[in-house]
């Protein structure tokens, strides 16, 4: 580890250093996987990012197994059927703020966590079987969109909704779920639809995690993710 980067004061060591190897490569997307694992390291030490890459790339592999046209549509199909038949990928409605949804080796585990992990799973996924996989940085409700050419809006792009078992939807059913999650309205734009970068992939679950850690009094927690978040912008 370079030595200008110093020991943090709050953040469990392994994790904050694991979180640093990963800036150079962070615009990867397995440098955004191992970044965001390396966030539930501060509470997870024993987690294995090894482990968690390996039941990715079987997820692909059970997808690619079931594929028999080369069409993307057949692709995203098995995708689907795969993650949120198969597998049970959903959203934690029962326990929404509990910090283990944002922490991908729990996310894993039990198949239940956030937009944002959920979304992050189903985009190492999906590209494991050739498909191309953006975060929409929508408010309130991350949100994925899956390139699939003769199919949706925007040339082939739809958005994709993990956390409501994998809903497809076109802009109109976007901006409802966006005003169904924040309680208000919001006037639509592109903004809406933005795509994150993978800086700000990190750092909305940095802020959520931060978010949790300060209702519930966590503050030691709170200020470990703060210092991970200043890697991040540093």
């Amino acid at each position: 580890m370079p030595q200008s980067i110093p020991t943090p004061a709050y953040c469990r060591p392994d994790a904050y250093f694991a979180f640093a190897r990963q800036m150079p490569r962070v615009d990867t997307t397995g440098g955004l996987f191992r970044a965001a694992f390396a966030i539930a390291q501060h509470e997870n030490p024993e987690a294995d990012v090894d482990a968690a890459e390996s039941v990715v790339c079987e997820l692909s592999n059970m997808v690619g197994r079931r594929v028999r046209s080369s069409q993307p549509q057949a692709r995203l199909a098995h995708l689907h059927d795969v993650l949120f038949d198969v597998v049970g990928l959903r959203g934690n409605v029962d326990d929404y703020y509990n910090p283990s949804n944002s922490y991908l080796p729990d996310v894993l585990k039990t198949r239940r966590g956030l937009p944002i992990t959920l979304t992050l799973i189903y985009k190492c996924v999906a590209e494991g079987v050739g498909l191309s996989v953006h975060g929409i940085n929508a408010p309130g409700h991350f949100l994925a969109s899956v390139r699939c050419p003769q199919t949706g809006e925007d040339d082939g792009w739809m958005y994709v909704d993990p956390f409501y078992g994998g809903d497809l939807l076109d802009r109109r059913q976007v901006q409802q779920r966006v005003v169904e999650t924040t309680g208000h309205g919001v006037p639509f734009s592109s903004k809406c639809l933005a795509r994150a970068t993978h800086r700000q992939w990190l750092c909305r679950m940095l802020v959520n995690l931060q978010g949790v850690f300060a209702s519930s009094g966590r503050e030691r927690d709170l200020y470990a993710m703060q210092e991970l978040q200043n890697l991040l912008t540093g």
